[in-house]
C-alpha cells in the first residue's frame, strides 16, 4: 500500500504539474480506499452528507451479477475516504446517485437503481432506506414489464405539487435474453416516481415495444414551461429509436404520441444523449450516439438534423463529454468507441467532434474496450478544455471472449486537443476500469481541483468479474478558476445538460 501510494503521488505530481505549469501546491494522493470481493459499474457522485463542509462520495457497487451484497451502495467520507455507511442490495447497483433532500433535514438524500430490479431512496446522513421499489405488478398491463433493471434517474419539475421534484427513470433489459433475437425481450417502461414516497405517478411502455437501457433526460427550453423528455430503445443487437415527448404524454400514458428523432438498424440507443446549444440560438440541441456509433446533432427548436457522423466498424455504449475543445464558442463533443463487435472488440478509438460541423477533429487509438465516459476541465488555464479518460491497456488486438490477459493496466489520462498530447495522471498494473466515469471538482473548497476515480482488481479474470476495487482521491495542483461543467457522468449536475451560455 505504501509503495503504491508513493508511486502514484510522485507520478501525479509530475504529470499534473506539466499540465498546469502554474502552482506551488503539490499534487498528492489524499486517500485510497480498498474494498474486497466487490466492484462497481457505477460512477461516483458527490454531496456533503456529514455536514463537515467537504463533499462526500456516493456510488453503487456489489458482487457479481445475481449475487446479494451487504455493500450495494457506498458512501465515503470525502476528507478521509472512510466508509460513512453502506446499504445492501440483492444484485449489482450500477446506476449513479441522484440527490434531493426529501425529508427536510438539510442533507441531500439519494436515489439509485440497478439490477433485479433495484431502486431505493436512501437517507443521505445514515443510508437508511426511506423507500424502495418492490415488484408486485404481474397483472398490470404496463407495470408487469417493470421487473428488470433501473437506469439512472433524473429529477423533473414537481408534478404532484408537494414542493419536491419528482424522479424519471426507465426499467428494462433482460440480461438472460440471447443476442440477435427478439425472444425474451420485453418493452422497456418509462416511469415517473414521487421522490418523497416512492409511489409510481405514471408509467408507459416504449412506443415501439422495444427494450430500453438508456437513462432518460428531462429539460425545459428557455421560452417554454413544458418539460420535455428524451428516451431511447433498442440494444446491442436490436434496432431502436431515440424519442422526444412531453412529460404530459407520460402522465396520460400516451407515449405513443412521442416523436422519433433518430433511428438505427441493428443497434439501439444505450448511452444517454447530451444537451448543448450547438446552433447558437439560445436553445438546447440534442447530440446522441447510437450503439452502432451513428452520431446525430438535432436542432432543439424544430428537431431538424443539424449534422450527422458515423464511426465505421465500431460500437459505443459511452456517453459524450461536452467542452470547448476548439477555438470557438460552440460546445464540442468527445467520447471513445470500441473497434469491432463485443465481446470480440479489438481496441478503442478516442474521437472529438467539432460541435459546429460534426467534423472529427481528433482521433486516437489508446487502449482497449471500456465503457466509462470522459470528464472535462481546462487543466492548463489556456481557455480550451482538456478531457480526462480512464483506459485499459492489454493485448486486445485479436479480440477476447472469456479471459483478459494478466498484463492488464489501468491508466487515467488527460488529453490536450490543442497539441494532441496525452499525459498520464495515474496508472496501476493488474487493475482495470470498465464502467466507472471519474469525478472532477473541488471536494474541500480549497481552490484546487480534486479527482476521484476507481480501479478494479483483475487477476487474469473475465473483464466484467468483480474481485475487489480501489477508490482514490487525488488532490491536484490545478487551480479551480470556475467549477467544472462536465465533471461527472452525464455532466456535473448528472442531468446530461451543458449549461447555456449566459
Amino acid at each position: 500500500m505504501i509503495k503504491d501510494f508513493c508511486f502514484v503521488a510522485l507520478y501525479c505530481l509530475f504529470a499534473l504539474m506539466v499540465l498546469c505549469n502554474c502552482s506551488r501546491k503539490k499534487s498528492e494522493l489524499v486517500w485510497d480506499q480498498n474494498f474486497y470481493r466487490i466492484g462497481s459499474q457505477s460512477s461516483p457522485r458527490t454531496a456533503d452528507l456529514n455536514e463537515d463542509g467537504i463533499l462526500d462520495i456516493v456510488m453503487g457497487a456489489g458482487k457479481n451479477e445475481y449475487q446479494h451484497s451487504e455493500q450495494g451502495i457506498l458512501a465515503l467520507d470525502g476528507q478521509t475516504g472512510a466508509l460513512l455507511w453502506q446499504q445492501e442490495a440483492e444484485d449489482q447497483v450500477y446506476g449513479s446517485a441522484t440527490f434531493c433532500d426529501i425529508n427536510g433535514d438539510g442533507t441531500a438524500d439519494i436515489f439509485i437503481g440497478g439490477r433485479s430490479p433495484h431502486l431505493k431512496g436512501l437517507d443521505g446522513k445514515t443510508g437508511e432506506v426511506l423507500w424502495e421499489y418492490r415488484y408486485q405488478y404481474e397483472h398490470d398491463s404496463i407495470l408487469q414489464y417493470a421487473r428488470f433493471n433501473f437506469q439512472n434517474a433524473v429529477l423533473v419539475p414537481d408534478q404532484n405539487e408537494d414542493g419536491i421534484p419528482d424522479l424519471l427513470t426507465v426499467n428494462g433489459g433482460n440480461s438472460k435474453a440471447k443476442p440477435h433475437t427478439e425472444e425474451n425481450r420485453f418493452p422497456g417502461v418509462l416511469m415517473l416516481f414521487d421522490a418523497k414516497t416512492g409511489n409510481i405517478m405514471a408509467a408507459d411502455t416504449m412506443p415501439d415495444g422495444k427494450e430500453s437501457y438508456m437513462s432518460p433526460l428531462c429539460y425545459i427550453q428557455p421560452d417554454s414551461n413544458e418539460a420535455i423528455i428524451l428516451f431511447g430503445t433498442g440494444g446491442e443487437t436490436i434496432s431502436g429509436h431515440l424519442y422526444m415527448a412531453k412529460i404530459s404524454d407520460l402522465l396520460e400514458r400516451k407515449l405513443s404520441n412521442a416523436q422519433v428523432i433518430a433511428s438505427e438498424d441493428g443497434h439501439g440507443f444505450i448511452a444517454p444523449p447530451v444537451l448543448a446549444d450547438v446552433s447558437q440560438d439560445g436553445y438546447l440541441d440534442i447530440v446522441a450516439i447510437s450503439h452502432g456509433s451513428s452520431i446525430f446533432a438535432i436542432d432543439g427548436k424544430n428537431q431538424h438534423m443539424l449534422w450527422q457522423q458515423r464511426i465505421e466498424n465500431t460500437e459505443s455504449s459511452n456517453s459524450f463529454a461536452v467542452g470547448y475543445f476548439t477555438d470557438d464558442n460552440v460546445p464540442d463533443f468527445f467520447t471513445f468507441v470500441s473497434k469491432g463487435e463485443w465481446p470480440n472488440s479489438t481496441g478503442s478509438l478516442q474521437i472529438m467532434l467539432d460541435g459546429n460541423s460534426g467534423e472529427v477533429i481528433y482521433l486516437d487509438s489508446i487502449g482497449c474496450t471500456g465503457f466509462s465516459s470522459p470528464v472535462v476541465y481546462d487543466l492548463n488555464n489556456d481557455g480550451r478544455d482538456e478531457a480526462i479518460i480512464s483506459i485499459n491497456e492489454f493485448d486486445c488486438a485479436g479480440g477476447f471472449v472469456e479471459r483478459a490477459p494478466s498484463t492488464m493496466e489501468n491508466k487515467l489520462l488527460a488529453i490536450n486537443f490543442e497539441n494532441s498530447s496525452v499525459n498520464t495522471i495515474d496508472q496501476l498494473q493488474g487493475f482495470k476500469n470498465i464502467f466507472s466515469t471519474p469525478w472532477l471538482g473541488d471536494l474541500d473548497d480549497d481552490g484546487y481541483l480534486d479527482i476521484v476515480h476507481c480501479q478494479y482488481y483483475n487477476p487474469s479474470a473475465d473483464l466484467i468479474i468483480f474481485m475487489g476495487m480501489r477508490v482514490k482521491r487525488i488532490s491536484t495542483a490545478i487551480r479551480v478558476k470556475k467549477p467544472p461543467l462536465w465533471g461527472a457522468y452525464m455532466g456535473s449536475n448528472g442531468d446530461g445538460i451543458f449549461p447555456l451560455a449566459e
